[in-house]
């Protein structure tokens, strides 16, 4: 019992300091200090300044402040009316009508954003007035974008994935890659949802008055060309192993710029709304990332990491156990705390588990996202549910419940990823191999 006191003054001291409203990277500041100072003898602002400068100066790191900007860039251009007006003539005749714009354009922004919130306000602004003018529910409408919004975070370029792998030193390039196919099918679930709501309840599906050749289809595909390009070139160059992660979202930054000022929507103030939106952001992120580094380093030197993992390891639980105990734990943890945060604060803990019992750090970096993004769709804190409020003025409720059927489908997908691992390991693998074979 006196090995866990640790955990009980560090969750303590957490828990206190975020109730007082006191900022994420700084409580967790606060409580590593505290736990230097309280269980160690060495000194606390030396150990924690050595251990923040050394995350700092990792260049692998830099692709978040650059994948951020790029989100930045397009948010301010004309994606979103372009996007719209390229998508709606193929999603028209599918199973559930213009719904799928909803599925179809997060997923095509998350493949150039990296953020969820960026993705729901970007993809919201686009569909939310269109859908509603053409009359389809409310519910379907709000409950889809906040689902499907989740997709930023595993569709390649993810914040998510970016600080996972920064946090347990694995290949960014390689967390990407095995977002991809993981991500496709999610979405492909989420339009499966849609479908089936189509087909028991047809009469809430409105009816299609306009009618368009494939020729006029492809006409307004055109519109979709630029966005399409840009995620092949990012993509593209890492996977085929031209890039590293920081070098492609350099060629997104200018990429992005590129498009925004073919589109005549770059002026001055873009480009200074831009920068400053992606500095706001990436020092956010960087003030939790540099908390948790040192509140990692504090729980290193207390052995409390090692201590949980031989209790986790002594109460022979098997793989599926474990995973489903974290899945649970993320899930209330991102009740209160955003994706990030609950990634950065617990890898110390959960790493040397994960690790014990065999599983793969690359196909876990997919699940824990997996499971992050159902967090952002969970009351009181889930990040989507507050952005959406924003965006509609709805109650939090009211939006919780229209994202229940996707929180079901996420929870699916993490069995159909725990039945069938390859999803997230194949492609890792053949780009490997690819690397290898060069």
């Amino acid at each position: 019992m006196e090995e866990f006191l640790p955990v009980i003054v560090f969750l303590g001291a957490l828990l206190l300091l975020l109730g007082t409203g006191v900022w994420v990277g700084l409580a967790l500041f606060g409580v590593a200090y505290l736990g230097l100072e309280v269980f160690t003898t060495r000194p606390a602002g030396d150990a924690m300044m050595t251990r923040i400068w050394t995350l700092s100066s990792s260049w692998t790191l830099t692709a978040l402040p650059l994948f951020i900007w790029m989100g930045e860039i397009l948010f301010r251009s004309r994606l979103s009316s372009d996007m719209f007006r390229g998508l709606a003539p193929w999603m028209a005749r599918l199973p559930g009508g213009l719904v799928h714009v909803n599925i179809v354009g997060c997923t095509i922004f998350a493949a150039v954003s990296g953020s969820s919130a960026a993705t729901l306000t970007t993809v919201g602004k686009m569909s939310i007035p269109e859908l509603r003018k053409r009359g389809y529910p409310e519910f379907m409408i709000i409950g889809t974008l906040a689902g499907a919004a989740t997709l930023g975070l595993m569709i390649p370029p993810s914040l998510t994935l970016i600080v996972y792998g920064v946090s347990v030193q694995e290949s960014i390039s390689k967390l990407f890659m095995a977002g991809v196919l993981p991500g496709l099918l999610l979405a492909t679930l989420f339009m499966a949802y849609v479908a089936i709501w189509s087909f028991v309840r047809p009469d809430q599906v409105p009816k299609i008055s306009e009618r368009m050749s494939f020729v006029e289809k492809l006409r307004e595909s055109r519109f979709l060309i630029p966005i399409v390009l840009l995620i092949l070139v990012v993509i593209g160059s890492m996977y085929g192993g031209w890039a590293t992660a920081t070098e492609a979202a350099a060629i997104g930054v200018i990429g992005s710029l590129l498009l925004a000022g073919l589109q005549g929507s770059l002026d001055w103030k873009t480009f200074i709304d831009s920068l400053l939106g992606a500095t706001r952001t990436s020092a956010m992120i960087a003030l939790i990332l540099m908390g948790a580094t040192a509140l990692t380093l504090a729980m290193g030197f207390t052995g409390l990491p090692r201590a949980l993992a031989t209790y986790i390891d002594g109460l022979g639980l098997s793989t599926f156990a474990l995973l489903m105990a974290l899945m649970v734990f993320y899930i209330v943890l991102g009740m209160f705390l955003d994706g990030i945060s609950s990634v950065v604060l617990t890898m110390a803990i959960v790493q040397p588990m994960i690790e014990n019992a065999g599983i793969d750090l690359i196909w876990f970096g997919i699940f824990i996202v997996v499971v992050v993004e159902m967090a952002q769709i969970t009351p009181p804190i889930g990040f989507n549910l507050f952005v959406m409020q924003g965006i509609t003025k709805h109650e939090m409720g009211y939006i919780a419940k229209t994202a229940l059927p996707l929180f079901a489908i996420m929870v699916g997908m993490v069995f159909i990823m725990i039945a069938f691992p390859e999803l997230a390991t194949w492609l890792p693998s053949t780009m490997k191999n690819a690397a290898s074979a060069q």
